[in-house]
């Protein structure tokens, strides 16, 4: 299967599961509208599950805090994913939800306001809230590129992705 992001609502592995295989791991990734950093580190970490041949453990889902859900991501957005070999023109924003939380094994969120409003709105899942560039070890927020030029949204997608690769034990849940 391939690397296409957001395609229907619900929780669909990259790949089919073999047989006698570990449990699925369930991702949420959240930023502000869900039309840029969290659509495009949806799209990432599938193509690196892929990569990693996890593609069949891993399912992905991206939201966000803020949704206008009649909006699409910027074409820009589109156009930087695309020029990676991932296709993410099929997402449409969603709002993050009791339910997505609770069903996901870890959340990955690009500000720490995000989280903080994550874990007051859903108190149970403070253990699976965790800032995207925490994956690296770091403490910093993830700069919004929306509004900016597509330079603004390749150089996102550039941190995204290196976020992703060095934290990526801790989202296929080996650490």
């Amino acid at each position: 299967m391939s690397c296409i992001a957001g395609v229907t609502d619900n929780w669909v592995c990259s790949s089919p599961p073999p047989p006698d295989e570990a449990p699925v791991r369930r991702v949420l990734v959240v930023c502000t509208a869900n039309l840029c950093r969290s659509p495009m580190a949806e799209g990432l970490i599938r193509s690196e599950a892929e990569r990693q041949g996890f593609g069949h453990r891993l399912v992905v889902r991206s939201a966000g805090t803020w949704v206008d859900a009649s909006r699409k991501p910027p074409i820009a957005v589109v156009q930087v994913m695309a020029e990676q070999g991932i296709d993410i023109s099929q997402v449409r924003p969603r709002e993050v939800s009791r339910e997505l939380v609770e069903e996901s094994d870890l959340v990955l969120v690009m500000t720490s306001s995000q989280r903080e409003a994550l874990e007051a709105e859903f108190p149970a899942c403070r253990g699976k809230v965790r800032l995207m560039s925490a994956l690296a070890g770091a403490q910093y927020d993830i700069a919004d590129p929306f509004g900016g030029d597509i330079e603004d949204y390749r150089t996102t997608a550039r941190e995204l992705g290196r976020l992703i690769r060095a934290g990526w034990s801790v989202i296929a849940g080996e650490e």
